[in-house]
């Protein structure tokens, strides 16, 4: 077969040069017909859909075509012309064909169609050959690269922040510890614990659950930064909601209050939405049918409405007089679960909604404390089905207010001395918030674990790929 430049099935797709010889290279989906002719359905990845490619059997060799069946790849040199058939715009008639990799029809796990979320997961190496993790990882691609565009054309300069860090200074949950020392005979000191100081840092070191912090030094130069990396936690959870290893969008703005934060927060969630509408609808579509009637309504339903903007103790006070049945109880003080931030924003409001002012009692200590000496400036961004989709708030920025919130906390100032000296020098009001990327792509999948919109989940008991 001539190596000529091929195209990609998307492209074939959406070309109408009938007459044209044409080249692809792909894997078979399916591959039906009789003694004199074969139809081919080809799938590159570029697009949900696959390109029929017609073969008059006696033109080929018949080992060849008898290789030729489901998960085989392959090569096709042939003509591009109008197809008969409908609900495709063209089909190849076939002139050469080349068999890069069988497929054993017999071992193949993917040579019938129906198969379960649980048995994919078990077979992550190959589950995107599917058609829906194609389409879910298609969709993921495109809304990290709207993320950095968007940023990108509003200032922002992407900051690469340390997957290693000294410190929990975040409080953010159990952390994975990074150790070169041999675990089963460590160095100890006089008390029994493990000496951190002959490991290759010198000091105990663990996977960051956050890169917030780092971030916040960038914007305190730069004015608007954000970072866009892995983030890790250590908890023994086994749900369609956690990961042990995940990505997180963190901007940091300088000279930005909560006002100005919010607005970004809108305008940014907003603008990913009208991204995925407008360059992944193929694949939306196919979702929308396949898991989730109401994708494509949900994610207009955030472009065509103005956030409700509300603060915390408003949103108890509404959730207490509601007379629903929650199965957490609500009253002021309280971590807000998934099922109260739902019914605000899909029964109370129907529109998305921002709360703000938590207790600082159930927030982080880096946030802006309320002169009511009880709330701080949280926001938290709350969709449809997900709940809350970013949290965030203004900064402390005052170096006494601060100081006394670590103390109280209890976190040792060896630990957070460099974040402590950006407000001895040169302070400003600032804000940001974070992003949990596979919590946006549920959102915008809408699929149903959190397991099925990261190429190769970590979880409690697993890390086979």
């Amino acid at each position: 077969m001539e190596h000529t430049q091929w195209s990609k099935v998307k492209d074939l797709l959406h070309s109408r040069e009938f007459g044209k010889e044409v080249s692809v290279r792909g894997w078979v989906r399916t591959k039906r017909g009789n003694k004199q002719v074969a139809f081919i359905a080809v799938n590159d990845g570029s697009i949900i859909h696959n390109i029929q490619v017609v073969a008059e059997t006696g033109n080929f060799d018949e080992n060849l075509m008898k290789s030729i069946t489901t998960g085989a790849s392959i090569g096709v040199t042939g003509i591009l012309v109008e197809s008969p058939a409908s609900g495709q715009p063209v089909e190849i008639q076939a002139r050469q064909m080349e068999l890069y990799g069988p497929a054993d029809p017999e071992t193949y796990p993917l040579q019938k169609k129906g198969h379960s979320m649980e048995f994919l997961r078990e077979i992550a190496h190959l589950r995107p050959r599917t058609n829906t993790f194609g389409a879910v990882l298609r969709i993921r691609h495109a809304m990290a690269f709207a993320i950095h565009k968007y940023f990108n054309d509003h200032g922002f300069y992407y900051l690469h922040t340390p997957i290693i860090t000294g410190s929990d200074a975040e409080g953010a949950g159990a952390m994975f510890r990074v150790s070169t020392l041999e675990m089963s005979n460590p160095p100890l000191k006089e008390d029994g614990k493990i000496d951190y100081s002959q490991d290759f840092f010198g000091k105990e070191t663990k996977l960051t659950v956050s890169g917030q912090l780092e971030a916040e030094l960038g914007a305190l130069s730069l004015s608007r930064v954000y970072t866009f990396g892995p983030t890790f936690r250590a908890e023994n959870s086994n749900t369609p909601r956690h990961l042990a290893e995940f990505w997180m969008i963190e901007p940091e703005m300088a000279f930005f209050d909560i006002n100005d934060n919010m607005d970004l927060a809108e305008e940014f969630l907003k603008f990913l939405m009208s991204y995925a509408l407008e360059n992944c609808y193929d694949d939306l579509e196919f979702l929308q049918k396949m898991y989730d009637h109401e994708l494509i309504e949900r994610l207009k339903f955030v472009i065509d409405n103005d956030f409700v903007r509300t603060n915390y103790t408003e949103a108890v006070d509404i959730l207490v007089k509601s007379g629903q049945t929650f199965e957490f109880p609500v009253s002021w003080g309280i971590d807000l679960q998934a099922e109260h931030e739902k019914w605000l924003v899909e029964k109370y409001y129907k529109k998305p909604v921002i709360l703000t002012d938590y207790p600082k009692e159930i927030k982080a200590f880096y946030m802006k404390q309320n002169p009511d000496g009880k709330t701080v400036r949280a926001m938290d961004v709350l969709f449809p089905k997900i709940g809350e989709v970013i949290g965030g708030s203004q900064r402390e920025e005052v170096l006494e207010i601060l100081q006394k919130r670590v103390q109280e906390l209890r976190i040792p100032e060896k630990d957070v001395w460099w974040y402590l000296d950006t407000r001895r020098f040169g302070t400003v009001p600032h804000s940001g918030f974070g992003l949990g990327f596979e919590r946006l792509i549920l959102f915008v999948t809408g699929m149903a674990n959190i397991r099925d919109v990261i190429p190769f989940p970590r979880t409690p008991k697993n890390a086979e790929f």
